[in-house]
């Protein structure tokens, strides 16, 4: 008899727990969990946003050697500008294509670079000091070399498509296996050409190989931001489509989607944003894995819709806050890339190791 009420007491107990499960969490069938997700989504949003913009107003207007009265300030702040629009691309173009390329490759540890932008790049302008010398390097770095740079990296990528996407291949893995094979084949020989060159000549294409936005030029930016405020559009209106390639070949189509066609279509703004920013700053390589993985710890949502806006607000606090810090705070003005760099390799080597492959 007292086993048979202690019984009833316990299956009462957890009846109870059952009912009250879902009055507690308050689950949603909408892009987050539960309505106390979206509103966390929101709150950081908003938060991460205002960090940014006071990082950009630090840069702007933080330790100006001219007074705000002096006719000079202003001068002072344009050039200043510079740097932040090149940093605002770079941002968007980094975090845009790292989102976009890990869900259509569905590997959340891979980057685009993989493709071989930086590669291409780096040859090109050790090609350039190689074969004409200083001067013709020099000179090389108008309006003309940062077209050139996009149009063969954007090139290269279509060609890369076009053979391995298509006819009797149309294979995802096969067209990044290539990719780094074509990478790794273009930084060996660019690496051989720079140990050939005289001191001087390897330092002044070193200064240039190391991402920075001290690279950008102003001429640029006509050309650069459209390029990039129309890839970046395109891609965010096709974040619903993208959440169901992400799912995979078999999936996708079964739901009526053409998922070659949507991997081929999001490869090609893949290529273009990430030949802008190689060209305009720079090989930034682990700058969009760090941004990318911070924004699905943030975001917490598999919809692209929010994890593009969460990566943008991310990337962009991330690069301008670094560079405050390091000009304003450190005196560091050098080493900027490569302490982003430093900590995107090491936000990359934990990611592995805790899931314990590729």
């Amino acid at each position: 008899m007292t086993e048979l009420v202690y019984g009833n007491k316990i299956r009462k107990k957890n009846l109870a727990k059952v009912s009250c499960a879902p009055k507690n969490e308050k689950r949603s069938a909408k892009a987050f969990r539960s309505v106390k997700d979206e509103k966390r989504y929101w709150t950081l949003l908003t938060i991460l946003i205002a960090l940014g913009l006071l990082a950009s107003y630090g840069l702007l207007v933080y330790n100006n050697p001219v007074p705000v009265d002096s006719p000079s300030f202003i001068p002072v702040v344009k050039r200043r500008m510079v740097a932040l629009v090149a940093m605002i691309i770079a941002a968007v173009c980094q975090s845009l294509s790292t989102v976009a390329f890990q869900s259509i490759t569905n590997n959340k540890v891979i980057t685009p670079s993989l493709l071989g932008f930086e590669a291409l790049y780096t040859t090109i302008n050790t090609s350039t000091m190689f074969f004409f010398g200083a001067g013709a390097f020099i000179s090389f770095s108008g309006i003309e070399s940062f077209v050139f740079q996009v149009v063969a990296m954007v090139l290269m990528s279509l060609i890369l498509y076009g053979w391995l996407l298509s006819g009797k291949y149309g294979n995802l893995q096969l067209m990044l296996l290539v990719g780094v094979i074509i990478g790794t084949g273009l930084r060996s020989l660019s690496s051989f050409m720079r140990r050939l060159l005289a001191p001087s000549e390897f330092d002044i294409l070193q200064a240039r190989l190391f991402g920075s936005v001290n690279n950008a030029d102003a001429e640029f930016f006509p050309i650069a931001i459209p390029i990039v405020v129309i890839a970046a559009i395109i891609l965010l209106a096709f974040s619903k489509r993208l959440n169901v390639a992400s799912l995979g070949k078999d999936v996708s189509t079964s739901l009526g989607i053409n998922h070659q066609l949507s991997v081929i279509i999001t490869l090609i703004l893949v290529s273009v944003l990430m030949s802008v920013s190689t060209a305009l700053v720079g090989p930034l390589t682990f700058y969009g894995f760090l941004v990318a993985t911070l924004s699905y710890q943030a975001a917490q949502t598999y919809d692209h819709r929010y994890i593009f806006p969460m990566a943008l607000a991310i990337g962009f606090l991330i690069i301008t806050g670094a560079y405050f810090f390091m000009y304003h705070i450190f005196n560091a003005q050098g080493v900027v890339s490569v302490i982003i760099e430093m900590f995107g390799g090491l936000t990359f080597l934990i990611v592995v190791l805790r899931k314990g492959t590729l």
